[in-house]
């Protein structure tokens, strides 16, 4: 198991990220950590670690790699966490990006890692489990195309991934979350748009997006390709120098406007009242909030001065150049705000 740093920088930027969100939260009840599962629709098989499931979806079934802890209490419904990998990988590369099936062995909940569908140029040598996009609705892929209309519709896959999942393990409808890296990070950012009922709050890593960039001005995102149900909870990390999605953005219509500019607009759709508020919480990294949102939401943004296409606190593989930020861990970040929300009447 990955011993997550514990340094000072780490400690004042989780201090930091705790305090932010008191008042904000949705606190479950002392009686109200899970549903039930004591029906037979809903049991827990005796399968622990990390193991693969068949989805069957559109007529094709694909793998979905899966890991639940050991120890959990067969009586109740546990979160789950969507990790989605970036552009020219796949889900089990992706557990090994973000280390959270540790994080979930610790603080018990389920970790679903799926695969884009999209073939990319593989990766030298090749991976065995493929080099895969997401069909992010509206934007082109890393080959700069843009996806044919018969491409899988990933927003209906990964909810249907969510079903078979709950049914499978036993996940709470009302926790649970989207996080990915790069196109991952963009996958669980249209998440947050268009299926803001089935996840509870979205933490894109080096990717988070409000909406496609305006095809008449890439600047800025398309209004329309943004309008949630509901206030989204966001945390998202990105570094200054990345060179693939660039914070300052660029004029292709598969990034577009600047990394700020999406934040502020997430802070906006959630209508938050207070922010933003800029804190520095390690030496090369400064959180920025937005708090008093609409339905308890909030949206923290990680700025890593040094931090490039990585995922920051990653002993994985970095799968993007760049510097490997080891002054925050982004996934007990992560499962620290995700854990204070919850979908309401799920």
């Amino acid at each position: 198991m990955r011993t997550p740093p514990r340094t000072p920088a780490l400690l004042a930027a989780a201090a930091l990220a705790a305090s932010a969100l008191v008042g904000a939260a949705l606190p479950a009840a002392a009686d109200d950590v899970g549903r039930p599962a004591t029906s037979a629709a809903c049991a827990r098989p005796a399968v622990m670690g990390t193991t693969t499931i068949d989805v069957a979806f559109g007529g094709t079934t694909y793998p979905v790699q899966v890991h639940v802890p050991a120890g959990l209490d067969a009586r109740r419904s546990v979160p789950l966490v969507l990790d989605l990998h970036g552009s020219s990988a796949n889900g089990p590369v992706q557990a090994r990006v973000s280390g959270m099936a540790d994080v979930a062995d610790d603080e018990g909940f389920v970790v679903a890692n799926p695969s884009g569908a999209i073939p990319l140029a593989p990766a030298s040598p090749p991976d065995p489990d493929g080099s895969w996009a997401w069909n992010v609705p509206g934007v082109p892929t890393t080959a700069g195309q843009l996806p044919p209309p018969t491409a899988r519709d990933d927003v209906a896959y990964l909810t249907h991934v969510i079903d078979v999942v709950s049914e499978r393990f036993c996940t709470d409808d009302r926790r649970t979350y989207a996080t990915g890296h790069s196109g991952g990070g963009r996958m669980a950012s249209a998440l947050g748009c268009k299926a803001s009922d089935r996840v509870a709050a979205i933490a894109p890593n080096a990717g988070l997006r409000a909406g496609r960039p305006d095809p008449a001005d890439v600047s800025r995102p398309e209004a329309a390709d943004c309008r949630p149900e509901r206030a989204v909870p966001v945390v998202t990390f990105h570094g200054r120098p990345d060179v693939v999605n660039p914070y300052l953005g660029n004029g292709d219509l598969r990034w577009g406007y600047t990394v700020p500019l999406a934040a502020q607009t997430w802070a906006d759709l959630d209508d938050c009242r207070r922010g933003p508020r800029t804190t520095q919480v390690a030496e090369h990294v400064t959180l920025t909030t937005w708090t008093g949102c609409r339905q308890g939401a909030a949206v923290h943004f990680y700025d890593l001065a040094d931090g490039g296409h990585t995922w920051p606190g990653s002993d994985g593989p970095p799968h993007g150049p760049g510097l490997v930020s080891q002054e925050v861990d982004a996934s007990r970040i992560i499962w620290d705000f995700f854990e204070r929300y919850r979908l309401r009447g799920a």
